[in-house]
């Protein structure tokens, strides 16, 4: 069954187009799918925030699905990163709900989840076609890329050219910038004199690693059960109404 916050997030692009991603449209959704105000609020405690930041993640989703029927491991990493960008871009469904998307992740209270939302992209493009980084190149790949992928979305944003041809070649100048920035770290690392001059930052560098994978959560808090010690190992726990076991005293240490 389709989680709730996926049928409010379609419920809400019918009127997203007209007031945005706002409590209003919070509410019509609710409305749509008949569902009360308690369960939608379950399922996406902030409202139309939850459903826009839903409707980000979406697109997500079906970039990594898209990208699954392609031959990426026989393309050089810039044609990986173009195919996915494309293919990022054009998982979206509504333009202009992006639109609106974006003028909310532009208020200061949203601006950090919009922050998270465009690195998580870049992390899941980087990831998708088969980044095998453990050091601070994980960040600093992301970090571009990032980069890259918001400057091409603006852009698109504003494209009304046929295919969004002009969106593309804008893509590939932004890509071509990545591009010249890892010549220049391999230039660096080639160089003896360069390499003698930095090889404290480049040791520090090449102590970082990537932040250790935790599981997705869907809900705003979880509980992880520990499992029960094993048998003989532990306190005895008297059952409820039983009484208290009797402590055992320990083994005398006088000597024999």
């Amino acid at each position: 069954m389709t989680p709730l916050i996926d049928r409010l997030t379609d419920a809400a692009l019918d009127h997203v187009p007209f007031d945005g991603w706002s409590p209003a449209t919070f509410g019509a959704a609710v409305a749509d799918l008949g569902v009360s105000e308690a369960e939608a609020r379950a399922a996406a405690p902030r409202g139309a925030a939850d459903l826009a930041i839903r409707f980000h993640e979406r697109g997500d989703e079906e970039m990594v699905r898209a990208l699954r029927g392609a031959d990426l491991p026989s393309r050089k990493v810039r044609d990986r990163i173009a195919t996915a960008v494309r293919a990022r871009l054009l998982a979206i469904p509504d333009k202009e709900a992006a639109r609106r998307g974006a003028a909310l992740f532009a208020l200061p209270h949203m601006a950090a989840d919009g922050a998270r939302l465009i690195w998580n992209t870049a992390d899941r493009i980087w990831e998708t076609v088969g980044d095998t980084s453990d050091d601070v190149n994980w960040y600093t790949k992301r970090a571009t890329l990032a980069g890259v992928y918001g400057a091409t979305f603006l852009f698109w944003l504003g494209d009304e050219s046929e295919g969004a041809r002009r969106t593309w070649a804008f893509l590939d100048r932004r890509i071509d910038g990545i591009l010249q920035i890892e010549r220049a770290k391999g230039a660096v690392r080639s160089n003896p004199v360069l390499r003698t001059l930095l090889a404290g930052p480049i040791w520090a560098a090449g102590r970082i690693r990537p932040p250790t994978r935790m599981p997705r959560v869907d809900l705003p808090g979880h509980w992880t059960p520990q499992p029960p010690p094993a048998a003989g190992t532990g306190p005895a726990v008297a059952a409820p109404g039983a009484a208290a076991p009797t402590p055992v005293p320990p083994a005398s240490q006088d000597p024999a």
